[in-house]
C-alpha cells in the first residue's frame, strides 16, 4: 500500500522545475533569480515539513496556486521595514516614531545631495578640499551667537566628544540631580567613562549650591558641567547654581563650562505662547564655553548632535580623531542646514516647521477635526464598538519639557465592560495594520487617536474601508 503522505512528498516539484515555467520566469524579471529561488525552496521546505506531521490525506500539489503563494510571499519580502505611519500617540516628538517630522524643503534637499555630487568637502572658491561642517556652521553661529559650531551623529556623541576633548583622564563636576538617563537606557554617568572622564558628583539630588562646586575642584578637575533635565523635572524642595553664577566660579579656576541642553530649541517658545526651554544663545550669554543640543527634538531637523561654543574650543574639537567617527553624512548636512534656513524668518517658522505647528495647533481646532473624522470611523467599524471625541492632554515628548501637556481631542474607540483591555489591544492592532498604520495609545480600556499631528485628514480617511476588526463575537468590521 502506498504511503499517502510519501506520495504527496514525491509529488513535490524540484525548484529547478519551478524555475522553468513561464509564470515564475515573471517573477525572476521583477524580483530577481536569487530572491526567487530563495523563496520557491522555503516554501517547498514548508510543505514538506507539514507532510511530515500529516495524518489524513492531503490535497493534490496545485502549482498555480503554489506560484501565487510564492508571489505573495516575495510581495511581502520587498515591502520597506521602515515606513511612513500616522502618529496619533499624542507624543509630538515621539522617540520610537522618529521624532520630528522635517519639513519639505529638508526633504527637497536631501533628495538633491543624494542623486547628485556635491561641494561635501570642497571649497568652491579656492578650489581646495573644504570642511563639511562649514555648511551649517554659519547659521548656527547666527543663530545661538556662538564663534564657532561642529555637528555630530547625535547629541549622546556631542557630549561624549566634547569631554573626550576637554578633559581626558580628568575630573567633571556634575550635580547629582543632572545624572540624567535618555532613552535607551544611556547615562550621563557611562557617556562620561566611556569618553574617559572621571565624574564627580556634587551636591544632593535635589539640592546643589555653588559651595558644593567649589569644595569639589582640585588640581584633578578639567571642567563643570551642567545638565538641563529636560526628560523629568525634581519639584518641590529644591535648589540649582545659575548658570552665570556657575560660569564665573569655571572661569575663576581656569575651567570650561559646559552644558548639555539635551532637546535645544533655536527660538523663544514663549513666544509662540508654549513654555520656556532654554536656548543656546541664552546659555552661551550666560558664560557658557560650550553648549550641546539635538538636532531632531525642538529643532525639528535631522538626528544629530550639535556642539556651539568659542573659536579656539570648537577648534580642538574638530582635531579629535574622534570627530571622523561620529561625524555626519551629506544627506543629515544638507536636512540640517534647510531645516536652520527657516529660522531666518521667524514669523514663518510655525507654518513652516511641522513640530513648532503641531506643538502650536488650537485646541479648537483639534476638536473641530475630530467632529469631522468620528462619524467615518464609527462607520468603518460597522456598529461594533463605541466610538466619541474625548478631550485628552498631548505630549511634546523625547526628553522636552516633560511636565508640560497641551489640551487636544482625541477618537476614543471603545468595547465590552468585561474584555475593556483585550479589545483596546485588538482594535489597535487593527489600525496597525492599515496600509499607513495608524499608531494611537491604550488608556484605562479604551483606544485613543490624538488628533493634533494628524496632517493628511484625507489619507487618513481614506483608508479606513481597509479596517478589518473582529468583534468578541467573532464578526468583522470592516467596508473593504
Amino acid at each position: 500500500m502506498v504511503n499517502p503522505t510519501s506520495a504527496a512528498r514525491r509529488a513535490l516539484p524540484s525548484v529547478d522545475r519551478l524555475l522553468g515555467l513561464e509564470a515564475v520566469a515573471a517573477l525572476i524579471a521583477e524580483y530577481g533569480r536569487p530572491l526567487v529561488t530563495e523563496s520557491l525552496r522555503a516554501l517547498l521546505d514548508e510543505r514538506r515539513a507539514a507532510l511530515a506531521g500529516a495524518t489524513a490525506d492531503l490535497p493534490p500539489f496545485e502549482e498555480t496556486e503554489f506560484i501565487a503563494e510564492c508571489a505573495a510571499h516575495l510581495s511581502s519580502a520587498m515591502q520597506p521595514s521602515l515606513k511612513p505611519v500616522f502618529n496619533l500617540t499624542g507624543t509630538v516628538l515621539h522617540t520610537n516614531l522618529g521624532r520630528a517630522v522635517m519639513p519639505k524643503c529638508a526633504a527637497d534637499a536631501v533628495i538633491a545631495a543624494m542623486t547628485r555630487p556635491t561641494n561635501l568637502e570642497f571649497d568652491l572658491g579656492g578650489g581646495e578640499r573644504g570642511e563639511r561642517d562649514s555648511h551649517i556652521e554659519r547659521w548656527l553661529t547666527r543663530l545661538t551667537g556662538a564663534e564657532a559650531a561642529v555637528v555630530v551623529n547625535n547629541n549622546a556623541a556631542a557630549v561624549y566628544l566634547a569631554l573626550n576633548t576637554l578633559a581626558p583622564k580628568k575630573e567633571v563636576l556634575v550635580s547629582r540631580g543632572e545624572l540624567v538617563e535618555i532613552g535607551g537606557s544611556f547615562r550621563i554617568p557611562d557617556i562620561m567613562a566611556r569618553a574617559g572622564v572621571k565624574l564627580v558628583e556634587v551636591g544632593t539630588t535635589n539640592r546643589t549650591h555653588l559651595k558644593d562646586y567649589a569644595a569639589a575642584i582640585s588640581t584633578r578637575t578639567a571642567a563643570i558641567m551642567k545638565v538641563h533635565t529636560s526628560n523629568y523635572a525634581i519639584q518641590g524642595f529644591t535648589a540649582a547654581v545659575p548658570e552665570a553664577e556657575l560660569a564665573a566660579l569655571a572661569h575663576e579656576h581656569g575651567l570650561p563650562f559646559i552644558v548639555d541642553l539635551g532637546s535645544g530649541t533655536l527660538v523663544n517658545l514663549e513666544d509662540y505662547g508654549l513654555p520656556h526651554e532654554p536656548t543656546p544663545r541664552e546659555t552661551l550669554a550666560q558664560g557658557a564655553d560650550l553648549v550641546t543640543f539635538s538636532g531632531d527634538k525642538l529643532l525639528g531637523g535631522p538626528q544629530a548632535g550639535l556642539i556651539a561654543g568659542g573659536k579656539d574650543t570648537i577648534a580642538r574639537i574638530r582635531k579629535n580623531p574622534m570627530k571622523r567617527a561620529l561625524r555626519v553624512d551629506k544627506m543629515t548636512l544638507a536636512a540640517l542646514e534647510a531645516v536652520l534656513r527657516l529660522y531666518a524668518n521667524p514669523e514663518r517658522l510655525k507654518e513652516e516647521l511641522p513640530t513648532l505647528r503641531w506643538l502650536t495647533r488650537p485646541a479648537a481646532d483639534i476638536e473641530a477635526q475630530a467632529g469631522r473624522v468620528l462619524p467615518l470611523v464609527a462607520a468603518a467599524l460597522a456598529g461594533r464598538a463605541e466610538v466619541e471625541i474625548a478631550r485628552c492632554s498631548s505630549q511634546i515628548g523625547s526628553g522636552s519639557l516633560p511636565v508640560d501637556t497641551l489640551p487636544s481631542a482625541a477618537i476614543a474607540i471603545y468595547g465590552g465592560k468585561k474584555s475593556r483591555n483585550s479589545f483596546a489591544s485588538r482594535i489597535a492592532a487593527a489600525f496597525r495594520a492599515l496600509p499607513v498604520p495608524v499608531i494611537g495609545r491604550i488608556k484605562d480600556g479604551a483606544y485613543l487617536m490624538d488628533l493634533r499631528c494628524l496632517d493628511d485628514e484625507a489619507e487618513f480617511v481614506a483608508q479606513l474601508g481597509h479596517l478589518k476588526f473582529e468583534s468578541a463575537a467573532g464578526k468583522t468590521g470592516s467596508k473593504a
